[in-house]
């Protein structure tokens, strides 16, 4: 209204001739203002991360020391055009077709009631720019906090050895503590398994892909959670 309105009229006379209240002009007028620095910060988050929906726009907006109402992101992206892209559904991280030695599931029969008893490693990847990184995990089973990480752009057995590696040295875990995993060759690898026992770690293995359905699946760990540029863990 402030735009259009003729020179010489006041504010109050133009919301009396349009028919609303003064108060409600200046809430509007405000609330334009607050909306331009949301949706710039929004534009740059989806400039960034052309994947991200609603859900991880809201937490890179809290990263950023802005609080704003989930419906408001929703409204917000929807009107300004600012749609996640879709990319494909599934990536492989998961080679269980080898020859290597496989362990038996110990891990069905153990409910851990303290740290270092149960290890879980998997690997799954998240958003980066220009693509997505891959993330090899060891999480406790017992605390359901990552123990030890690695990254990198490509996935081999020096990823899941890297975390391993950082685990073991991060926690020190006592003789007997099982190391779960899935079948995969990033695991089955025999600088893996050596590492394994060097340590006195006992090796356990899942089904076909799922390392741990007994107990939790590591990509459920960061399921909602930001890109890697966001990415923190927290460390028992």
């Amino acid at each position: 209204m402030r735009d259009h309105r003729s020179r010489g009229l006041s504010v109050a006379e133009g919301c009396r001739l349009i028919g609303i209240a003064r108060s409600t002009y200046y809430d509007r007028l405000e609330k334009t203002s607050d909306d331009t620095a949301i949706v710039e910060a929004i534009a740059a988050i989806c400039d960034e991360f052309e994947h991200y929906g609603w859900r991880r726009v809201r937490a890179a907006l809290r990263h950023k020391s802005m609080i704003v109402n989930h419906k408001k992101i929703r409204r917000l992206m929807r009107e300004h055009d600012l749609q996640p892209r879709m990319r494909r559904r599934f990536t492989v991280t998961t080679d269980s077709d080898h020859n290597q030695p496989i362990f038996p599931n110990l891990a069905q029969d153990i409910i851990p009631d303290g740290p270092n008893q149960l290890w879980v490693a998997d690997i799954t990847y998240v958003t980066v720019v220009g693509g997505f990184a891959y993330v090899a995990v060891v999480l406790d089973a017992w605390s359901r906090r990552v123990v030890g990480y690695a990254i990198s752009r490509s996935i081999d057995a020096r990823l899941t050895l890297a975390a391993l590696t950082a685990a073991v040295e991060g926690r020190k875990p006592p003789p007997g503590c099982v190391h779960h995993s899935d079948r995969g060759s990033k695991y089955a690898a025999t600088a893996y398994r050596d590492h394994i026992a060097a340590h006195g770690l006992v090796g356990s293995m899942g089904r076909r892909g799922n390392p741990s359905h007994e107990a939790f699946r590591v990509k459920g760990y960061f399921q909602g959670g930001m890109g890697l540029s966001l990415f923190t863990v927290s460390m028992v």
